[in-house]
Parts: structure tokens; sequence; C-alpha cells
């Protein structure tokens, strides 16, 4: 009798256009919802996906917390409500929506060991952002489910098509959005990019995630310190070890929690800057078990090779000519061979400019010959003025927006109020808060 109450409510309210209603009704009852598992098809059948889609995502959320052996038939449903839904309505629900998503994310995680479930659901994922988001340029939480799916299956391009547009706008679902989803937006779209060797891209999302403003560090955070510290050896080799350094804008939360947490990477990035290739190896090799455990191997091992191109690289600003015996002997490579083989691979990707004489075996070490006034070039100039235009308007753009919002109105007023009152000060959080926050439970970063 009360189910079919509900589907009444639902029904009625859905027509009326009484939304917010019908939101409290939902929540209300959704623990009678997941109470009747076996009523839910026939509920589902009642509603129409297009006229009562608040009500049907509430029954779909209660059959995925109910799932057993028929996922499939779930997941099918799922995936043709993302299709058909009202789009007017589920704006209105974009919390539940996404909820909708998470709890869809995390069974195909679930069940991706022994049905490879997780291919599966990136293109409903891709619709369903593309359902809820107000902008191109706007972060859902449920671009983290996407992320996530795309690592997990090995499959980047539909990733990549979000994460290569800028975000400049949190899309609020009903003005409700868990930073560990922005966190993990940044964290998985690093890994994405590392993944696909563009490592410029991955060390920016790897500092976005650790450098997030914060009242208490976390462990996404963390995991992503420790692959920000190896991106950059990748990125900035050959650099000082400062220009790595994180921002000044950092919460100073981060260096205090974050840096001792990290003792075996800490080593391992001064290692790399001895320039002593056997050092650096002693270091992998004695931190190799927290490295696997960590899935932080196989970036310690492309470091281990990188070192030996920032030292072949900072032998080109020292010498004119050289022989292989003496590179690979400068570089610790065991053979001439070895050292022919680094540089012919440095010069094919254009880190360096040299020529090798096979009658001799000398390195000939070159300027860059590019002349900066090809075609080419230019084009790469107006591209870059072309951005960088682009994004002057885009910030003032928003300064002007933040300028006329009625929470930084007050904000200032308040500020000023203060001052006058000789008053004002700012108080941060307490370091005992900041620890407390780090040692209970944090969000997870499964991958």
């Amino acid at each position: 009798m009360a189910l079919d109450q509900f589907v009444t409510t639902v029904q009625t309210l859905s027509a009326q256009g009484n939304f917010h209603e019908l939101s409290d009704h939902l929540s209300k009852s959704q623990e009678l919802l997941v109470r009747n598992p076996g009523s839910l098809d026939n509920i589902l059948d009642s509603l129409d996906i297009q006229q009562h889609s608040m009500g049907y995502m509430a029954v779909l959320a209660a059959k995925i917390h109910n799932i057993d052996d028929n996922f499939d038939d779930v997941f099918s449903r799922v995936d043709t409500f993302i299709g058909q839904c009202n789009g007017e309505q589920i704006r209105y629900a974009a919390h539940s929506f996404a909820e909708l998503a998470h709890l869809v994310t995390a069974e195909l995680v679930k069940t991706q060991l022994a049905r490879g479930t997780a291919l599966r659901g990136i293109g409903l994922m891709t619709r369903a952002i593309r359902k809820i988001q107000l902008t191109e340029t706007s972060l859902t939480t449920i671009h983290a489910d996407l992320c996530k799916l795309c690592l997990i299956a090995k499959c980047f391009p539909p990733a990549l098509s979000f994460l290569n547009v800028d975000i400049n706008q949190i899309n609020k679902e009903n003005n409700q959005f868990d930073a560990a989803y922005l966190l993990l937006y940044y964290y998985y779209g690093g890994c994405i990019y590392t993944a696909i060797k563009q490592y410029e891209k991955a060390l920016y999302f790897f500092e976005v995630a650790v450098t997030c403003p914060t009242a208490a560090v976390s462990h996404i955070m963390l995991e992503a310190y420790k692959k920000y510290q190896l991106v950059g050896l990748l990125v900035h080799g050959d650099k000082p070890r400062e220009t790595v350094a994180l921002p000044k804008y950092t919460s100073p939360l981060v260096t205090k929690f974050l840096k001792p947490l990290c003792g075996g990477y800490n080593d391992f990035v001064s290692a790399y800057h001895s320039n002593n290739p056997e050092e650096l190896r002693n270091v992998g090799w004695k931190y190799q078990e927290l490295l696997t455990v960590d899935n932080n191997w196989g970036l310690v091992q492309q470091c281990i090779a990188s070192q030996t191109r920032t030292n072949i690289k900072r032998l080109t600003k020292t010498f004119v000519t050289l022989s292989l015996q003496d590179v690979a002997s400068r570089v610790s490579l065991e053979s001439p061979q070895e050292a022919e083989k680094a540089i012919v691979e440095m010069i094919s990707q254009g880190t360096i400019h040299a020529t090798i004489s096979q009658q001799d075996g000398m390195v000939k070490f070159a300027t860059s010959p590019e002349s900066y006034s090809s075609p080419a070039m230019l084009r790469i100039l107006e591209d870059n003025v072309s951005t960088a235009i682009h994004l002057d308007k885009k910030v003032h753009g928003l300064e002007e927006e933040l300028m006329v919002s009625p929470a930084y109105i007050k904000k200032v007023a308040g500020v000023r109020g203060e001052d006058e009152d000789g008053s004002g000060s700012t108080r941060g959080p307490s370091s005992s808060n900041a620890v407390s926050s780090v040692s209970g439970k944090l969000p997870g970063y499964s991958m």
C-alpha cells in the first residue's frame, strides 16, 4: 500500500512541477524502497522516464543498493535512463543524479576483475556528465568517476576529451560538492597524463591536487604529492631542485604533514640531483618495496633512465666535442654503444642537437638550428598569443563576476567593519585540528 502511495505521489508532484516537495518525498522514501527490492521493477514499469525522472532515479538507486546477480539488467536500465531522462528534473536533483553515477561506478569497479565491466561504464559516464554540465568548462563530481573507469580499463581518449578542457567553474550540485571529487579528478587526470607520457600536464594536475586550499591534508593529496615529486624529475630533472618546489601559495599543512610521510621519495629526489647514477639506483632498490606498494616503481625506473639523459644534456653545456667513450664514462654507461644509443634517441626527440662521426666515434654538440622565422614557428607564436588573450579576457570576466557577488560584497563589508572597530584579525585552523583530520578516516584514492 505504501509503495502504491509512493507511485501516486511521484506522478502527482511530477505533473504539478513541484520538484522541491518531490525531492523531499523521495529522500524520506529511500529507506522504504531499499527494504522492498522485490517490488522495484513493478514501480519502474509504473513510472515514465521522461515525465517522472526524479522518482525513476530514486528507484534505480535503491535497486543498486540491493544488486545481486542482475547487474546487467540494472546497468541496462541506468543506461536507458541517462539517455532518456528529463534534463530539467535531473538538473534540479543534480546531487542525486551524481550519487547514482557514483553507485554505478563503485559497482563497475567491484566487478571489474571478474567481468571486466569498467569499459562498459565509460560511455555511460560521458553521457551523464554532458547531462548535468552547465558549460563545457564546468567540473562535476562525475568527472572523477569517468577518469577512474578510464584508468582501470586503460582506455584514455574519453577522459582526455574532458581533461584537455581548462576548468574554470565548479558545477554546484544542489549547492553540494564534495572536495574529495575535485582532488580525485586532478589525481586521476595526472595518472592518465603520466600513462600517456604527457608529463608536463601530469605535473600540473598533481600540483593542483596538492595545492588546493585545505584545512587538513588527505590521502589523495599524499598520493598526488608522491607522484608530483617523481614526475617533476622527468619534466625538470635538468634544472635545480628548487624548480619543482611547491608554489608559495601552498597550504603550510602540506609542508608540515606530507613531506615527513614521504621520506623515501625525498631521499630519491636528493639522490637524483646528486648526479650519481649508482647512488640513485641504490636508493631506488632500498625503497623498492614501498615504491611497488604505491604503484610508483615504474615511474622510478623511468626517473633512473631519465638521469642518464639529464647528465648527457648537461655535457652539452660544457663540451663542444666528446668521444662516445668519454660520454659513457661521464654518465656511468657500460659501453660507447649504449652512449650512442642514448644520444641518438635524444637527438630524435629534439632534446639535444648533435652529430656523431662513425669514423672516429666523436660526438659534436651543436646549438638549436631553429631560427624562429619559419611559418610553422609564426603559427605557434600566433596560437600562444591568442591563448593568452583569451585567458586575459576570462580572468577579467571572472573578476567582474566576483566584484558584484553578494557573498564577496558581504565579506568585504564585514572586513571593513572589523578594521574600523580595530578588531580585525584572521584565524586559521589549529595544528591539533589538522592532525586529527589526518589521522581520521580519509577519502579513498584507489585506481
